[in-house]
């Protein structure tokens, strides 16, 4: 007689873990995020043969900017396929006050001149959570990272001067998630890659720390701090690009 109410309260246990699962922010195949960053920027570029190192936001003054990112994720148990991409922009004309050498032509002392930064950052994802649960996870992440690059300079009879690269980064790295309520979790993601060779430096690391607080199951608001560096070497061009900063975003789970 003993017996039956042990196995009504397994019972209810089992019935109350499985609402509990239904009912977790976590139960979604397919989710959507917008997110309006607006980052510090610090970004020097060097191009070209005896070319000078270019700082492309205190020389010209460029102010912060406010960005938008699409992010992706799709899911099928404890795997996650992972894509965002995001377009950052920064330009600004000011009179030079050093003389510049920048692909092969140099722009002396007084002349206005207009700097163009166009930075595009494409990410396809794979994610493994062998911790996952109602109330959290922690998983392993890879990216591969498509960064298209251009910077320009341009003044009055001179010729603009253009530099271009594709970069694909492959990266690395971890995540995890923890519920500090039933509707309020905290995530942090770190991801990065840092290749040295005789002729190629390569470094790229990407933080994103952030709170969401969802309104339900299906719609959520977040909160977070990001910071990526990307720093390179390759041929006879050098860079070291720096955005960090406070951000907020919205997403939809279904």
């Amino acid at each position: 007689m003993k017996i039956r109410p042990l196995l009504l309260a397994a019972a209810m246990l089992c019935v109350s873990g499985s609402a509990s699962a239904q009912n977790s922010p976590e139960n979604f195949s397919f989710e959507a995020g917008l997110i309006f960053w607006k980052p510090s920027p610090e970004i020097v570029i060097t191009s070209g043969a005896l070319g000078t190192p270019v700082d492309f936001i205190n020389t010209f003054a460029v102010e912060d900017k406010r960005f938008r990112s699409y992010r992706i994720v799709t899911k099928a148990g404890k795997h996650k396929a992972r894509f965002s991409t995001e377009h950052i922009k920064y330009d600004a004309t000011t009179t030079l006050t050093q003389t510049i050498r920048f692909q092969g032509q140099t722009y002396t002392v007084g002349i206005p001149t207009t700097a163009e930064l166009n930075w595009t950052l494409r990410r396809i994802g794979y994610e493994y959570d062998p911790v996952s649960t109602p109330r959290g996870f922690v998983g392993l992440v890879a990216y591969l990272n498509y960064n298209k690059m251009n910077a320009q300079l341009s003044a009055a009879d001179v010729a603009t001067q253009i530099f271009e690269r594709n970069i694909p980064v492959p990266t690395f790295g971890g995540i995890a998630r923890g519920y500090l309520t039933q509707f309020f979790s905290v995530t942090m993601e770190l991801t990065g890659f840092k290749v040295s060779r005789s002729s190629d430096v390569g470094k790229f690391t990407d933080l994103d720390v952030y709170g969401t607080y969802n309104l339900g199951r299906n719609a959520g608001v977040q909160y977070g701090y990001r910071s990526l560096t990307v720093n390179y070497a390759i041929d006879a061009d050098e860079g070291d690009l720096k955005l960090k900063g406070q951000y907020f975003g919205l997403l939809v789970r279904f």
